[in-house]
């Protein structure tokens, strides 16, 4: 009998197992860690969206896979109220958070051996996880064009990036969208970040029609509501775009039994009807951004891209990623080195600005001395 050979002999090691020395160290630090390693919300939930939750809280029948009426009326209407995208109702689908849908779409999609999964070279490692899960080959191309006779089933875009910040500008993602349907692949851009711009920043949809031409055929985006709305612990999430490739996801979905809980669905439907929380929450982290980023560049580190999202892309002249990882884990201050992101990440580390005010002044002060 053939050995059986397990779905996690394809994968590797959890990135942030690794890091597990490095946060005892800076745990023992005399004024307590500061940890800047996962952007995780710390900040209340908003009061109404809680009211949501609890009103819909007596939900014994089984909820909708597709998802109610109203919270893919109020997915579509964020869309287009916020991003100038407009979507049907039945091209919206709730997921049970982002990262789910991330690990599970090549599947979902039926890509398997012989299918090509292309993702950015610096990026969110469940893309590369994603494709191992469903036996298909994950590629890190930046650029397209040297991907050669490989044939690509899923291409995947992520602006604002994660870990980078960076910004892909229309004309760039106009020019993924053409080469994706000439080859006939789908693109999935991830945008859990789409609100998160600084500085004048502004992220566009792979949606919106001045990167589309106004047809969605082949296209997918990704949104979440764990940064916009603090509902990382709900698993909130959603998927617009094509109507032909969401109607093939619910349906496969169906099957699987991958359904958001009603009391969840009333809370995120709550959370686009109310861009005020989001507004609020978005001002936070414009500080502990301005506050950090003044810190690190005044201790002589440089930051790049990071024009959005909740990270900041550093790198310090004396130090490779491991190396900036121990030498700020000894001040108390963790954060995640950008080799996590693949090779191209081996000077940086990554970030997050999701920690209170009182653990950001805290980084800020042991940056300074």
């Amino acid at each position: 009998m053939a050995e059986r050979r397990s779905v996690k002999d394809r994968l590797p090691t959890f990135p942030w197992d690794r890091l597990a020395p490095y946060k005892e160290k800076a745990a023992a630090h005399p004024g307590g860690i500061v940890d800047l390693s996962v952007g995780t919300p710390v900040d209340p939930v908003p009061a109404s969206l809680r009211a949501a939750l609890a009103d819909a809280a007596d939900s014994p029948g089984y909820p909708q896979t597709w998802g109610t009426p109203k919270l893919r009326a109020s997915a579509a209407g964020w869309l287009e109220r916020r991003h100038g995208v407009r979507v049907a109702e039945e091209a919206v689908l709730p997921a049970v958070g982002s990262k789910e849908l991330v690990a599970w779409l090549p599947t979902l999609l039926g890509l398997g051996e012989g299918d090509t999964v292309v993702h950015p070279e610096l990026a969110y490692p469940t893309y590369d996880i994603g494709a191992r899960i469903a036996g298909a080959t994950p590629v890190a191309s930046d650029g397209l064009a040297a991907l050669g006779p490989a044939r690509a089933g899923l291409v995947w875009v992520n602006s604002p990036s994660n870990p980078t910040g960076r910004v892909l500008g229309v004309p760039h993602l106009r020019k993924v969208v053409e080469w994706a349907r000439e080859r006939g692949a789908v693109v999935a851009s991830d945008e859990c970040y789409l609100d998160l711009g600084w500085d004048g920043t502004e992220p566009v949809s792979i949606l919106h029609p001045d990167v589309c031409g106004g047809s969605h055929e082949n296209l997918l985006a990704v949104h979440s509501l764990s940064k916009r709305s603090n509902l990382a612990g709900y698993r909130a999430a959603f998927v617009a775009g094509d109507p032909a490739l969401v109607s093939e996801l619910l349906a496969v979905r169906k099957h699987a039994g991958m359904i958001v809980p009603a009391p969840v669905q009333a809370a995120m439907s709550a959370a686009l009807d109310d861009d005020a929380h989001a507004a609020e929450q978005k001002e936070r982290y414009r500080a502990r951004r301005e506050r950090l980023r003044a810190a690190l560049e005044g201790a002589g580190w440089r930051i790049e891209h990071s024009e959005a999202g909740l990270y900041l892309w550093a790198s310090h002249p004396g130090h490779d990623a491991w190396g900036a990882v121990s030498h700020l884990a000894d001040r108390g201050v963790l954060v995640a080195p950008g080799e996590f992101y693949g090779p191209r990440g081996a000077s940086h580390v990554r970030v997050a600005f999701t920690a209170t005010d009182e653990r950001v002044e805290a980084a800020a002060g042991r940056l300074a001395r």
